[in-house]
């Protein structure tokens, strides 16, 4: 069994050479990259089977993240996104900094600055935004446990971490927003 320090040396080494990881997340088990970077990008949208078009959620460790990869958040925005009482994805206009297939057609990004402690961690030590998607193929169900992953994206996927894989706890998917410049918003998925 590798230990939790272990996954995380050994996800951010596939990071670092453009691979797709599969990991636990505070929703559902997700399907990685690094955000920045445009081929690994790619790679996720190849395993997931997934339409261009349909862009990717971006995990951030924190909230004051958020200011490197949206041009005009809300002046509020840290204060807001740490006072949410559940996994919420936000969807920003001007996304900067990511790789551009990571970013919706339109501009916009979806974020979500994640509460769970290996994601955190991961995402601390590899001082970039990953990529999150559900481990699915498209238009199939995403997977709340690791024995629901289809075993072609298991095999797929360069790393695939152990932890939690026996884990039983069902997390729903994410609530989804979209933010106006003003700091208001509209909930799309509760």
């Amino acid at each position: 069994m590798v230990d939790f320090e272990q996954d995380i040396k050994n996800c951010i080494a596939a990071l670092t050479n453009g691979q797709t990881i599969l990991y636990p997340t505070d929703t559902v088990w997700g399907l990685g990259a690094d955000a920045t970077n445009e081929v690994a990008v790619d790679a996720v949208f190849a395993l997931k089977q997934r339409p261009r078009e349909k862009s990717m959620i971006v995990l951030l460790a924190d909230a004051r993240d958020i200011l490197r990869y949206v041009a005009a958040p809300p002046p509020d925005i840290i204060a807001m996104v740490e006072e949410f009482d559940k996994p919420t994805t936000v969807i920003y206009d001007n996304a900067i900094g990511l790789a551009d297939n990571a970013v919706n057609e339109d501009g916009s990004i979806a974020i979500r600055v994640t509460t769970d402690p290996f994601c955190k961690a991961l995402i601390k030590r590899f001082r970039k935004p990953i990529i999150s998607t559900s481990a699915n193929i498209s238009g199939q169900p995403a997977p709340a446990l690791y024995h629901e992953i289809a075993p072609i994206v298991i095999d797929g996927a360069g790393y695939v971490v152990q932890h939690r894989q026996c884990d039983a706890t069902r997390n729903a998917p994410s609530r989804i927003i979209r933010m106006a410049d003003d700091g208001s918003y509209t909930v799309i998925r509760s």
